[in-house]
């Protein structure tokens, strides 16, 4: 059995544009798109727009999550932290999280796991 190389599944580069995939997002009122995947990785952007509740369940992938625009509040299992723009935080996988306290609230997530690409 002969294994396709890595470099062979994904091209060596992969222009995504953030920004516009927000302003659609907030234009819609909100919502998750993914921008890129690839093997072990998946990146998205994700709106929440109040007063409409983040759904989120426990991913099997870790998550780190980029403030790119707003504040809010991200709980995760018992903890909560306050986020602004430019701030981050990591979920490890299987972790109770979501966010409370946005009005406007626009994020950079990254998932690595399997499910990706």
């Amino acid at each position: 059995m002969c294994a396709v190389p890595y470099t062979a599944l994904v091209p060596a580069a992969h222009p995504f544009d953030v920004d516009a995939t927000r302003r659609a997002l907030v234009e819609r009122g909100g919502g998750y798109e993914a921008v890129h995947r690839s093997p072990g990785l998946e990146i998205g952007v994700y709106v929440l727009v109040a007063p409409e509740p983040d759904r989120q369940q426990p991913h099997d992938e870790d998550e780190v999550y980029v403030v790119l625009e707003g504040s809010g509040v991200l709980e995760v299992e018992e903890t909560a932290t306050a986020l602004t723009e430019g701030m981050a935080l990591f979920v490890p996988a299987g972790a109770e999280h979501r966010f409370t306290a946005y009005e406007n609230l626009s994020l950079l997530v990254v998932f690595n796991g399997p499910h990706s690409g």
